[in-house]
């Protein structure tokens, strides 16, 4: 190593220029370390991103391939029995479930409340009665009733024989709406919904529909939290789940968590 001296200066202060010269490659040198921790953490930082943008990719192919079924495009649910339930979304979509797909072995459930979906238990006639009560919770939740911040609603259900699109003289009956004649059963659920997650599948219903499926589920009631902003926070307390697919199974109006506090 080759070191300079300055025969003018004593050995003291040649000894003090390359001490203060050692302590500046010394404070250059950490310096440099840590310039090097941080763009390491920043590198990692940029790779989870990543690997979280290629899995979300992932997923969004998956679904895409996914071949969907014809009742996605409506509000749907398999009760804890099995029996496919569909209901309407707005005046159209009630307008095609009672006119294409209603036969004479479902059961139509609806509310007195106007702009309530119509909803159908395919092949209901042979359901139980707690297929009914899931159903009867579905419509509510969709209802106006949900909206308004009721507690409970009345949902009653007939056979398809009583669903008519014929109005009584004199009356108009508008897109979506149908005269129900004859003897009609009222169920009276409380307005409380469960949203959860089956893999990466979305499901929403009664505690009953959700927990026989999923331990990984939330609990909503009518509240001021505004739709989107309570679907962001339900795919946070889920971890998964398409935020579009939990839109979708929140009730329009939005809602609250009801959250478990834990004991101290």
């Amino acid at each position: 190593m080759e070191m300079e001296i300055f025969f003018g200066k004593s050995v003291d202060e040649n000894a003090g220029r390359y001490y203060d010269s050692a302590k500046k490659s010394k404070k250059k040198l950490e310096g440099a370390k840590e310039a090097l921790e941080i763009s390491k953490k920043k590198l990692q930082l940029i790779l989870k991103q990543e690997e979280k943008f290629l899995v979300e990719e992932e997923k969004k192919k998956v679904k895409a391939a996914r071949k969907k079924e014809w009742y996605e495009k409506f509000h749907y649910f398999f009760s804890s029995e099995g029996f496919l339930c569909i209901g309407g979304k707005d005046a159209t979509s009630n307008e095609i479930i009672i006119k294409k797909h209603l036969e004479k072995e479902d059961l139509v459930f609806h509310t007195d409340m106007a702009g309530s979906p119509f909803f159908i238990v395919k092949d209901g006639q042979n359901s139980g009665e707690i297929t009914r009560e899931e159903t009867a919770l579905a419509v509510a939740v969709y209802s106006k009733a949900w909206k308004l911040g009721h507690g409970t609603a009345d949902v009653f259900y007939v056979k398809p024989e009583q669903v008519s699109k014929e109005a009584r003289s004199g009356e108009n009956l508008a897109k979506g709406s149908f005269m129900i004649y004859g003897k009609t059963t009222y169920i009276r659920p409380n307005l409380v919904y469960y949203v959860g997650l089956v893999g990466e599948e979305v499901i929403g219903g009664a505690l009953s529909v959700v927990s026989g499926k999923t331990k990984n589920y939330v609990k909503l009631i009518p509240g001021r939290e505004k739709k989107s902003k309570l679907a962001k926070k339900i795919k946070s307390l889920l971890k998964g789940g398409d935020l579009d697919d939990i839109i979708k199974f929140v009730p329009s109006g939005g809602g609250d968590l009801k959250v478990k506090r834990k004991k101290k």
